[in-house]
This record gives structure tokens, sequence and C-alpha cells, in this order.
């Protein structure tokens, strides 16, 4: 093969490479950049009523929603974490230590808490997306009223509680 054969074939072959990429042919690994390491997970105490911040998620909601404000956090990796306090009209508790990913529109749950005060740990737990309906409305409203501006996260953790707090959502 001559040397001029072998550009042609070289830039043929760049040609293709360049399209099938711009089309989308290639995997999604090749063509996203890695996600930053999730950290690592780091269980918060359990919450205690007098740390619980009320929110209000849809409206005629039976069930009451709320935060436990010394669990917020927003983690190196962009995830807001928090325990999650809901209780039934009959007062039925489901407690559990969530994550938030605002980038993806995503929801986590991390570890669900036992009568006793602890947590069981859900380790082949996966991310999934935020959606508004059904029971897990109220990470919907946590994402769009109180974490996220859009794909990013709405302040530290102190500004994030303090808009619980005062019942003053983003949008």
């Amino acid at each position: 093969m001559n040397m001029l054969t072998r550009c042609r074939l070289v830039l043929v072959l760049g040609c293709c490479w360049s399209v099938s990429a711009t089309a989308g042919l290639l995997s999604d690994d090749e063509n996203k950049a890695p996600p930053k390491e999730e950290s690592a997970l780091a269980l918060p105490a359990p919450p205690k009523s007098d740390d619980l911040l009320r929110y209000t998620v849809g409206a005629g909601a039976s069930m009451t929603f709320a935060i436990d404000a010394k669990s917020v956090s927003v983690g190196d990796d962009q995830i807001v974490r928090y325990s999650s306090v809901i209780t039934s009209p009959s007062g039925a508790l489901n407690i559990s230590y969530e994550g938030i990913r605002c980038k993806t529109s995503e929801r986590k749950l991390f570890a669900t808490g036992r009568p006793d005060g602890s947590w069981n740990t859900l380790p082949d737990a996966e991310w999934r997306r935020i959606s508004s309906a059904g029971a897990n409305s109220y990470q919907a409203t946590l994402f769009r009223d109180f974490f996220c501006d859009g794909d990013t996260v709405a302040g530290k953790a102190a500004t994030i509680v303090d808009r619980i707090r005062r019942k003053k959502p983003l949008r």
C-alpha cells in the first residue's frame, strides 16, 4: 500500500469514527465524562423531634413531611443528603436517609430508620429519576422548592435549612 492510499484510509476511518460518535453510535460510556465519585456514606444521628422542619407537599396531602435540620449536608460530590420523616394521619413514622443529585434530577435512598433509632443501610440502592407523582412526590418538592436551582445545588446546607425553616421556597 502506497503512502497516498494509507492517508486516504486513515482519513476515511477518521470520518467514520467521527460520524459514529456524532450520531450517538458509540456507547454512553464513550460519549460521557465519568461521573464524579459519590462520597462515602456517613449516617447522621437519628432525627429528634425538636430538629424537624415541616414543609408542604401538594394541596390536601394527608401525610406530614419534615426533614431533620441537623442532617442536611451538601457534599463535595454535589449531593444534598438529609433525613426525612413522614408521619401518617394515624401517627406511623417513615424515617429515611436520602440524597438528591440536582445535576441529574435523581434521588437515592441510603438507609431506613428502625424503631430503636438505628439505621438499616441499603447497599444496593440506585439513583432513580425524581417524580412529582405518587408516594415520592415529597422528593420533587424538596428538589424544586428548596434544594436545587435548575441543575445546581441552591446554596450551602445552612442556606437550604434556613429556606425550609422560613418556608421560603425558591419558586
